[in-house]
């Protein structure tokens, strides 16, 4: 095999490959002397098939596999003789074309390749202990605990039909049947029957249910309405419609006092039990919230420290996935692609940006995950795994055996906690001072 380096632009590595033709011709000719040992060709006796007939009928595939190997072995070599940190799998180019292939593959003429490396950028991560950064905090309050505590007892809120003849409040649950049109005409997905629908809780398109106060058992109203812009169906977004609809029962919410009687409903011991559940299921909110600000802001440090080439076929390949994602969710919208105020180029521009910052930001935590030996626990990776199952009740031991058997699906699920555990790493390092906010200022950062 010969190698040749024939150019080195940044962080690209091209590499001339030559493997003669007598050395493939002896490789055939050893896969040729191990078929013959199994073959069982009709016409002749087990093992003693001729090695010229069993080139003529399994040569050319045998070479082919041949080839792929010393390929591999090619590629493998120059990453180990030449250190290479690869980013991204190899390209090869093949100048002699499909003709020099084919001789090759009949042992009859080198084969001769390039091969293309693209490679990872060396950079110094450097000391980071000069890196000061404000958490915010907040402390969960007797309001929040007392609006959560409400909220779940609307989860629960049980209701008892109206006397015959009254008419529907806001609150109250309806009963109805209903048949959607558009210009006179059904349309698909507009029909329902025995449908539960509590009024006020903004769970139907705008202005639907405010359209039903008032309304008693038996009786039919036609509710107008206009589906929103950013509708989910795209042939609904932005349409008028009629429903006709029959109310079929009335009936009005019982009072359930935020007490021992919800605590039971949800099989806790007594009201403070709930209580300290709820204030626990809080706090760990907060954190949460509070971490991902830290983590935020740590990104943003880290992300105007370092400054290196990045490979171009990561940053391609993460664009692709950010635009891919931006084209679906304004399909979904019905909106342009370009952002207000902005034009499509414009658009794409700023999030090519963002893919930048991604593989940058990537490149400087797995450099610094690496040199601090930050590790994935096989118990961590389990976790993640049971969680993800746990999303698709019925279908665990599928989701489990797909990841199982998938590694590159594998390490889908281990790079962000990969990146958890470099973060922990870091915020060792860096200076983190406590800031108290209130929860509205918390909250309503992580909404910006």
């Amino acid at each position: 095999m010969q190698v040749t380096q024939t150019s080195s632009e940044g962080l690209k590595q091209e590499y001339k490959v030559v493997l003669p033709a007598g050395d493939l011709a002896a490789k055939l000719a050893a896969q040729l002397v191990e078929v013959q040992a199994k073959a069982q060709i009709k016409g002749f006796r087990p093992g003693k098939a001729p090695i010229g007939h069993l080139k003529k009928l399994y040569g050319k595939s045998i070479m082919s596999e041949v080839l792929q190997e010393a390929v591999n072995e090619a590629n493998r070599k120059i990453v180990e003789d030449h250190s290479l940190r690869v980013a991204v799998e190899p390209k090869l180019d093949f100048p002699g074309g499909q003709d020099e292939v084919e001789r090759a593959l009949a042992a009859e003429g080198d084969f001769a390749f390039t091969v293309t490396f693209e490679t990872l950028p060396t950079f110094e991560v450097g000391a980071l202990d000069d890196i000061a950064i404000e958490r915010p905090v907040a402390e969960v309050a007797e309001d929040d605990i007392t609006t959560a505590l409400k909220n779940l007892a609307d989860r629960v809120q049980e209701f008892e039909p109206r006397a015959e003849g009254a008419k529907a409040e806001n609150g109250d649950k309806l009963t109805i049947d209903f048949t959607g049109k558009l210009d006179g005409v059904a349309f698909e997905g507009g029909t329902g029957g025995d449908i539960d629908i509590v009024l006020g809780s903004n769970t139907f398109i705008p202005g639907f249910e405010e359209q039903l106060v008032g309304a008693g058992a038996g009786d039919e109203r036609l509710v107008k309405v206009t589906f929103p812009a950013d509708y989910s169906a795209q042939h609904l977004a932005g349409k008028d419609a009629e429903f006709e609809v029959t109310v079929k029962a009335v009936a009005a919410p019982t009072s359930l006092e935020i007490g021992e009687d919800l605590a039971k409903k949800y099989g806790f011991e007594n009201f403070d039990a709930m209580k300290t559940a709820v204030k626990s299921n809080l706090e760990a909110d907060f954190h949460k919230v509070s971490r991902e600000k830290l983590k935020r802001a740590l990104l943003d440090a880290l992300d105007g420290r370092y400054s290196f080439d990045l490979p171009p076929t990561l940053v391609e390949q993460e664009f692709n996935n950010i635009w891919s994602q931006h084209e679906a969710e304004s399909r979904r919208a019905g909106q342009p692609l370009a952002e207000e105020g902005k034009t499509e180029d414009e658009t794409r521009a700023e999030f090519r940006k963002i893919a930048e910052r991604r593989v940058r930001l990537g490149l400087v935590l797995a450099e610094i995950g690496q040199h601090a030996g930050v590790k994935v626990e096989d118990k961590d990776l389990t976790e993640a795994l049971v969680e993800r199952a746990r999303m698709f009740p019925g279908q665990e031991k599928q989701v489990w055996d797909f990841y199982r058997n998938n590694e590159q699906a594998l390490a889908q699920l281990r790079a962000p906690i990969y990146e958890e555990r470099v973060v922990d790493h870091i915020s060792k390092l860096i200076k983190i001072t406590d800031k108290t906010v209130t929860k509205d200022e918390l909250f309503k950062e992580e909404e910006e």
